[in-house]
């Protein structure tokens, strides 16, 4: 297991929230976010002191993250993160494409004020937030990564499918694990600002074809940057 910084004991529940959802979400968070090593064994008693929580909840919580593919049970072994490699980045890539191609266009499709205001302002908020905290070199931008994430969500949020909404939002989370490593790679080489704008354009004009190619070639440049990565088919994980 491998954590990047101290993690802060998790907070009271709030009114209602069970504590295996807190830690789910917490763990979760950091599975996502790459606090842990993709592989990297998940030893009960050491998440314990780290999120000042008994085993039972986490294990719950591990058990759940097996679900949505986030962790593996191994046997006689317990529990790892799953691991990354070109294989599993293709597939993502590629059942994220095919799902919201439907979303999309059906979002397009079903064209509410409502669907379009938002889909404008997680555009604005995005496009007013800058991707690195340096203009030389790139140093992530915590705020950034959940305006980007409000963002492809309103594109599809339209759809009228609570069962689609939540598999895109599975296949997001896998995604982003592997985006959050082309990021410094493709820091001043893509104009990710102008996709997303073009992404919008497309869609609030109800322009379906040319919105859902414009969303999988924003997918897929993501995709090729890792997988153009020597290290990522040599080793089955991008360099670190």
């Amino acid at each position: 297991m491998y954590i990047q910084s101290p993690m802060p004991r998790l907070p009271a529940p709030a009114a209602g929230a069970t504590r295996a959802t807190s830690v789910f979400d917490a763990l979760r968070a950091d599975i996502v976010g790459g606090r842990f090593e993709p592989g990297g064994r998940l030893a009960i008693e050491a998440l314990a002191e780290h999120y000042g929580a008994s085993a039972t909840p986490l294990r719950e919580a591990l058990n759940r993250l097996v679900s949505d593919g986030l962790v593996e049970k191994r046997e006689q072994r317990g529990f790892a993160v799953a691991p990354i490699s070109a294989a599993d980045l293709t597939e993502i890539t590629k059942t994220r494409c095919w799902l919201e191609e439907v979303a999309l266009r059906e979002s397009i499709a079903a064209h509410t004020t409502a669907w379009e205001e938002e889909l404008v302002l997680a555009h604005h908020r995005l496009a007013r937030t800058p991707r690195s905290l340096s203009d030389t070199r790139f140093e992530d931008n915590p705020a950034w990564e959940p305006l980007h994430r409000a963002f492809h969500r309103a594109l599809i949020a339209g759809c009228g499918s609570r069962w689609l909404l939540g598999f895109c939002d599975q296949l997001a989370d896998q995604h982003h694990r592997y985006r959050r490593l082309s990021a410094p790679r493709a820091f001043a080489k893509r104009g990710v600002k102008t996709e997303h704008q073009a992404l919008m354009e497309a869609a609030v004009a109800g322009r379906a074809d040319d919105a859902v190619a414009l969303l999988r070639a924003h997918f897929e440049r993501t995709a090729r940057i890792l997988l153009d990565d020597p290290a990522l088919a040599r080793t089955g994980g991008p360099a670190g």
